[in-house]
């Protein structure tokens, strides 16, 4: 994991080359209440749970916490796999004294998966995919979220998103309003456009330099944080090389050309004379 850094929402969110030209993702709905899709969220109750929060000063767990769109789940369940692979080894009880109809997560597949209908057609501009996966960094025990990526320049049907039961007669419950679905548009052939190269660091003599910078600071900070281990935080630890990464800078001080701190998405808004919509509430 690179360097940990404040977490001072002061610091810029640089990106000079600027963002591309706006791209239009729809989502069509056919049912009835809408179920909100809302930017992803930059905090995690772990997080901030942990001590000192120092998952808070990784800038990549926050940038990826927030890259995305979730949808949430509409009635609180209690999902329990007794080991059958048939649909039938799953118990799924709903919340209140009636179960809904029709339910929305069933156990449809089999081998201790549950499924999500996600009541929406998604659209995206030609030559993008949609990447369906679990809300980023947001574990969850005895429950792993499998990932899909689908055509939406192109498809016609909404997908599914599902979930596969880890523990034998362990059960899981989901909260109403909790985050089931991550959705992030993809380019398509965008990966297979990279030449992937492996080279000795000394062969790129600037980066080299800064690295070597990097490390012996690094170093320097173990050392001094085993000589002053009767002290619960030396403050050097969270301001010196720690910080270089979240303020996008190199050990050197050598600013990036770009940086971002934050993602900020748009929110999900109806159209104009649309009968409601699947915005951000």
């Amino acid at each position: 994991m690179p360097e940990r850094g404040p977490t001072d929402d002061r610091v810029a969110n640089v990106q000079e080359n600027g963002a591309p030209d706006s791209l239009e993702l729809l989502a069509f709905s056919f049912t009835q209440p809408l179920l909100p899709i809302s930017p992803a969220a930059r905090r995690r109750a772990w997080m901030d749970e942990a001590k000192d929060h120092w998952p808070n000063r990784c800038l990549p767990l926050l940038i990826a916490n927030e890259s995305g769109w979730t949808i949430p789940n509409p009635i609180s369940f209690t999902a329990t796999w007794n080991g059958d692979e048939s649909p039938e080894g799953v118990r799924i009880e709903f919340s209140g004294e009636h179960d809904p109809q029709p339910p929305p997560v069933v156990s449809h597949f089999g081998f201790g998966v549950i499924t999500w209908a996600i009541p929406y057609v998604f659209r995206t501009p030609p030559g993008y995919n949609l990447l369906a996966r679990g809300p980023a960094n947001l574990p969850k025990d005895g429950i792993w979220p499998l990932e899909g990526i689908v055509e939406t320049d192109w498809a016609v049907a909404n997908f599914t998103m599902n979930w596969k039961l880890t523990r034998i007669d362990h059960s899981v419950s989901f909260e109403a309003g909790e985050p089931f679905c991550m959705i992030v548009p993809q380019r398509r052939g965008e990966l297979e456009a990279f030449e992937p190269r492996v080279r000795q660091l000394e062969s790129e003599p600037g980066l080299a330099s800064e690295f070597e910078l990097f490390a012996a600071n690094r170093q320097t900070m173990q050392i001094n944080k085993f000589l002053s281990k009767h002290v619960e935080e030396l403050e050097s630890y969270k301001t010196d090389w720690e910080g270089h990464y979240y303020r996008g800078l190199a050990p050197s001080g050598r600013p990036a050309q770009t940086h971002q701190t934050r993602v900020s998405l748009k929110k999900f808004r109806a159209d104009a004379g649309q009968d409601g919509g699947p915005a951000d509430r």
